[in-house]
């Protein structure tokens, strides 16, 4: 049986291949063979995730005509590219892109640093800021107020408080998307509502289709169900999603659900528009595809002349196409545990009736304290100060990356939580284990990739501003000196991934 989960055609490759720039060749410098150059292109484009994992490459004589180059240039680069590991082949099957033994995949997702380290080390792995006081004492206070009737009854409530239910079914119904109570399930946060969605949908050995890059704990949790991940690769910078590789996908990979993030995604920042959209959800329908949309980020844009496109489920009016992930933890406060769902009556209903062996329902307070925060104005409120505090960091952090690290590679989100950086060659990998050691924690751009892509990157939360910033920037920049010179204590030699 193949190994491919995706195709990637000729004429699709030659233009990924031809979009790359050729370093200028200093003097006196021999430019590599056209089988070696070819066979680096395609090593970078895989290892920045641009061709995903386990996508089938073109036959020889089929990518040869597409770059009017010989068979035997794209026979020895396919040779170059089986000999270091990334490509694998089967008579009869093809040959599909591979990431190298040695390389380890991200096996884990950004779990937040204990409290008591942050004094000593500057912490860049975890997208989520302090909670935006007074609100959140306020709701707290609120929510103890409500809870009395409720303390006199067993607490479970698996699909969630009614008043909860009808309040977020309303906000719906105000954004233009008519909402009944019946249609929402609140969670213990999107990870809640995602497991959930998982374990109904996509048991083990099912297909799911995931952005490349996307959100690594979302990753994480669906490789622990036993899922097959197939990455589609997002477009150049912040365009976004590439319609006809989600055609592709769903018409070869046949997913059973397909996971997005379209509201400033992460970790690109990227904003999906309302045609792509459309697009998405048409071509989800036609496939028998659930696609799952994960709203967490939609409130947080931060330029104010932003005009935020239709929520991806106004697309599916009857609801049988797009379940919708929301929570309060971007938004509000990640300690505020309260997620929910978005889908068709009897989705739900299905939901509700599985988790009856999960964790039966969501603590009573904390839904009580995001119903008073819906209730009062007080959320808006308080997603205003998230906006401006995530703003000042975003521009702290982008000027102090700017004049440390003039070389790494970025585009600014206008909403969001996260910067996505190519790092001039370096190895992330090895740039957050440096980092590590003195002092600044970030993610390596693996962890959002699928079986080790995204190699040359990694992801900065806006999480730090003023001095702060300016430090994590400096030791990022000390980091990227050890990489660059191999003095990073290991005794090993630095990778650099540069075509």
């Amino acid at each position: 049986m193949a190994q491919w989960t995706s195709a990637m055609g000729a004429a699709q490759l030659a233009r990924l291949l031809s979009s790359q720039q050729e370093r200028p060749a200093g003097p006196g410098t021999r430019r590599p063979p056209a089988y070696r150059a070819l066979a680096d292109g395609i090593r970078l484009l895989v290892l920045e995730g641009r061709v995903p994992v386990a996508a089938r490459l073109p036959a020889e004589r089929e990518l040869a005509l597409a770059l009017s180059v010989s068979r035997t240039t794209v026979a020895a680069a396919y040779e170059a590219l089986r000999t270091e590991g990334f490509l694998e082949s089967r008579r009869g099957a093809g040959s599909w892109t591979a990431v190298p033994a040695g390389n380890p995949l991200p096996a884990r997702g950004l779990e937040p640093l204990p409290p008591e380290t942050l004094g000593s080390m500057i912490d860049l792995g975890t997208a989520a800021l302090p909670a935006p006081e007074p609100w959140l004492t306020r709701a707290v206070r609120g929510a103890l107020d409500e809870l009395p009737p409720y303390a006199h009854t067993h607490g479970d409530y698996p699909a969630g408080l009614p008043a909860l239910r009808a309040m977020i079914a309303e906000r719906y119904t105000a954004r233009g998307i008519p909402t009944m109570p019946e249609q929402i399930m609140v969670t213990t946060g999107a990870m809640g509502a995602m497991d959930a969605i998982c374990h109904l949908f996509a048991g083990r050995g099912e297909r799911i289709a995931v952005e490349s890059p996307s959100y690594a704990n979302i990753l994480q949790l669906m490789r622990e169900t036993g899922a097959r991940l197939v990455p589609v690769a997002m477009a150049e910078g912040l365009s976004g999603w590439d319609l006809d590789r989600w055609r592709q996908v769903f018409r070869d990979a046949a997913p059973r659900i397909a996971y997005i993030v379209a509201d400033f995604h992460n970790p690109t920042g990227a904003l999906a528009d309302d045609d792509q959209r459309r697009r998405l959800v048409e071509a989800a329908r036609s496939a028998g595809t659930v696609l799952v949309a994960d709203e967490t980020m939609t409130e947080l844009w931060l330029d104010d002349d932003v005009e935020m496109p239709r929520p991806v489920c106004a697309f599916d009016p009857a609801g049988s196409t797009v379940v919708t992930v929301g929570s309060a933890s971007k938004a509000f406060w990640a300690g505020m545990r309260i997620g929910w769902v978005r889908a068709a009556p009897d989705t739900v209903r299905s939901l509700v009736a599985a988790r009856a062996y999960a964790d039966l329902g969501t603590p009573v307070l904390e839904q009580l304290a995001v119903n008073w925060l819906f209730a009062t104005g007080g959320w808006e409120q308080a997603v205003e100060v998230r906006r401006a505090q995530a703003r000042e960091n975003r521009d702290a952090l982008v000027a102090a990356v700017r004049r440390a690290l003039p070389s790494w590679e970025f585009e600014v989100p206008r909403g969001g939580l996260t910067l996505w950086v190519r790092t001039g060659g370096l190895s992330g990998s090895r740039l957050a284990e440096v980092g590590e050691r003195i002092g600044v924690r970030v993610p390596s751009g693996p962890r959002f990739g699928v079986d080790g892509a995204f190699e040359g990157y990694v992801r900065l939360p806006f999480t730090v501003s003023g001095a702060v910033a300016e430090e994590a920037a400096v030791r990022l920049a000390a980091a990227a000196r050890l990489v660059e010179t191999g003095a990073s204590g290991t005794g090993e030699a630095p990778r650099t991934f540069v075509a």
